[in-house]
């Protein structure tokens, strides 16, 4: 969790996108086993299986599977 608030504040990722986020995990997305990632405006989230990993600006390249 520390590794996420941080990538948060270094990323200067705002509470509307985290929000978004927040939104699109209250529909509880099926998710790959593998990696995966989920492109909102403002950032992209990737996960292994059900764990969130990092937070990347829409200018970094995500690996895995896109949602």
């Amino acid at each position: 969790m520390e590794h996420l608030v941080d990538r948060i504040h270094t990323r200067e990722i705002d509470a509307d996108a985290l929000q978004a986020f927040a939104a699109w995990l209250n529909t509880n997305p099926e998710v790959p086993e593998g990696s995966w990632y989920k492109r909102f405006p403002a950032m992209t989230v990737c996960g292994e299986g059900t764990l969130v990993k990092t937070f990347l600006t829409p200018s970094q390249a995500p690996l895995g599977e896109e949602m």
